[in-house]
């Protein structure tokens, strides 16, 4: 499928933000990722055992604004019920804070953003987030191309499946031939590999994104949450992280000989967000969680990526 002018323009625009962006704040090239930080429901801690997790939320936010990285990724149930004005107060605050710092914050769909009423919780998401577009879009920033996707496969009509398949296919056959483009990420909510006891692996996400992205040369880093907890994956030579921990409910994992290969399997904290940085050639990828007695955010399980 071919990209229309229109949107060639657009990617070079990007491309051009990017650069100025990178000027401004060049003390600092650090990229953050932080999913699932809504507010736990109700019937969620029927099964699942709370543990200040509101509290968790807002001190993971408030490090990400001191690290005052270039850009915020938010991988989906960002609030708890979307179409619900209340649930979004704390998180206004926080993208508030975050545009007087001058720290982009950018966001894809998660299945409690769409929760009740998919056109009222889109109308409330499209509004924090602007560039947001539902059958996916692209963020590029320090030469990074971030492919931001909507796994909510079960609110997509078929077609709507099918355009951000095209889209998606097509985008990133152009940025593996932009020499401008370094690496590629490719983010959704839903984890196409977790060893969760609660929510479990996303076969739709297996099918309509991995392959591609395991086809993609400079495809280096799959980046996904739904699953409250940290895990690595590797398959194809390709790391899949899920990063969950954003504040919403732990749950458990699968740690019989049936589960998945989890390379980060003695490193389990209850909260966490993700920072990326390229220093040359290389990605360093890095867990930053909450201390379990809340006094403080550290950094943990860290990894390099060459690209």
């Amino acid at each position: 499928m071919a990209i229309s002018r229109k949107r060639s323009a657009l990617l070079g625009c990007l491309l051009a933000i990017t650069s100025l962006s990178m000027a401004q704040s060049a003390t600092n090239n650090e990229i953050d990722f932080i999913s699932d930080t809504q507010q736990p429901m109700a019937v969620e801690k029927v099964k699942l055992r709370p543990n200040h997790n509101i509290k968790a939320t807002s001190l993971l936010l408030a490090d990400m604004l001191r690290q005052k990285p270039l850009a915020i990724y938010m991988l989906g149930d960002v609030v708890g019920v979307g179409s619900s004005n209340l649930k979004w107060r704390a998180m206004d605050r926080f993208l508030a804070s975050c545009r007087k710092n001058n720290i982009s914050v950018h966001a894809l769909l998660g299945n409690h953003d769409v929760m009740w009423s998919r056109r009222k919780g889109e109308l409330n998401f499209q509004h924090r987030f602007p560039d947001n577009v539902d059958v996916g879009y692209v963020s590029i920033i320090d030469s990074i191309a971030i492919v931001m996707l909507n796994s909510n496969f079960r609110k997509l009509s078929a077609v709507e499946i099918d355009k951000q398949q095209r889209w998606y296919t097509a985008m990133l056959q152009r940025l593996n031939g932009n020499d401008s483009i370094r690496t590629i990420i490719v983010s959704c909510h839903h984890a196409p590999y977790t060893n969760s006891r609660i929510v479990g692996s996303s076969l739709p996400v297996r099918r309509y994104f991995v392959p591609a992205f395991i086809q993609t040369a400079k495809c280096k880093l799959f980046i996904t949450g739904h699953a409250h907890a940290f895990e690595h994956f590797k398959y194809s030579g390709k790391d899949f992280l899920v990063i969950g921990g954003g504040g919403g409910l732990h749950q458990p994992l699968d740690t019989s000989a049936k589960s998945l290969p989890d390379i980060a399997c003695t490193y389990k904290p209850m909260f966490h967000y993700l920072s990326v940085q390229r220093t040359g050639d290389r990605l360093l990828i890095s867990s930053h969680f909450l201390k379990p007695d809340f006094s403080g955010v550290d950094k943990g399980y860290s990894f390099e990526l060459s690209l």
